[in-house]
């Protein structure tokens, strides 16, 4: 069987990584460079004309224009921080670099910070993710099925059960028979929801398998093809080659969380969690850009206070 070249890339090695990235200077340099790559410019109106200075060891930039002062992470997810820059890089090479995910037990004991903080600093990250892959639209022959997160520690059994959230995987494959592209999308398996969903998340040229389940009669509604193939539930529904990768991904997805995390609360925060594994499969290809990638993609994200975060996703 030939290596998965893609599963056995080096990726960004721990030495590389605190070669380029050890030194708070360092990743002050690398955020400057990743906001402003051709030099300065104001936040507010645009202008490259500017002064900098320094005021309590923090640097300042004020536009020469319009006379707004501010610092590197202003306007950012990292705006406010009390954290060294360092121990963000940290905490984003842990999140991209792990084979599995890390939860903010293990992110506590590897910054050094207690557990609130590095509650905060992950979902802060993930929230990034979140809004990367929000605007993720398929395309040509993807496999569709549903599935539920959660519900095991819960007194109640089916549908109903408390920290059960229901979602719908799609993943799109080469014309070779190889996963590309993943959407994970938290939603109620009704018609209505599930077509809006599909016009999101799938562009009009698609061809999607689904499964029986009646909320997916409604997706040729939205794309060129639709194919559903009721199989029954058990392991022939789940061994089906129609669903191969779609149900392998299921596979992977449990296990990671699983694995990692020993509670969540999927009914608050499952979009997150989702979007997690959705950001980090989508750029799996080349491992030792996808720290940039996500610190690239953090100084475009808008701050996100601890109590925005702490709310429920609306998913439902």
């Amino acid at each position: 069987m030939p290596m998965n070249r893609v599963q056995f890339q080096k990726g960004l090695s721990l030495a590389e990584f605190l070669a380029q990235y050890g030194r708070e200077e360092q990743c002050e340099a690398a955020l400057e460079a990743l906001r402003w790559p051709e030099d300065f410019r104001c936040p507010a109106c645009g202008g490259a004309h500017h002064t900098a200075f320094e005021r309590s060891g923090r640097k300042y930039w004020q536009c020469g224009h319009c006379r707004k002062q501010t610092t590197l992470t202003a306007g950012t997810i990292f705006e406010a921080t009390k954290l060294p820059l360092s121990t963000w890089f940290l905490a984003m090479y842990l999140l991209t670099q792990a084979k599995n995910n890390v939860s903010a037990l293990e992110l506590m004991r590897h910054l050094g910070v207690c557990y609130r903080t590095a509650w905060l600093v992950k979902h802060k990250l993930i929230q990034v993710m979140a809004e990367q892959e929000a605007d993720r639209q398929l395309t040509g022959r993807v496999e569709i099925d549903d599935a539920y997160l959660g519900g095991e520690r819960s007194g109640k059994r089916g549908r109903g059960c408390e920290n059960k959230v229901s979602f719908v995987m799609a993943v799109q494959t080469t014309d070779d028979g190889h996963p590309w592209f993943v959407r994970l999308d938290p939603l109620p398996f009704t018609q209505q929801a599930i077509a809006d969903s599909a016009q999101r998340a799938l562009a009009p040229s698609t061809y999607a398998l689904t499964d029986g389940l009646s909320g997916f009669r409604s997706v040729h509604q939205v794309i060129a093809g639709h194919q559903r193939l009721i199989l029954g539930s058990g392991r022939p529904s789940a061994q089906h080659p129609a669903f191969r990768w779609v149900n392998t991904l299921l596979s992977n997805l449990k296990t990671a969380l699983s694995g990692t995390y020993h509670a969540i609360k999927f009914r608050k925060y499952a979009k997150r969690y989702l979007a997690e594994f959705q950001y980090r499969f989508n750029r799996r290809f080349d491992l030792k850009i996808l720290l940039r990638r996500l610190a690239r993609a953090a100084m475009l994200t808008q701050p996100r206070a601890e109590w925005r975060l702490r709310l429920a996703d609306v998913h439902r």
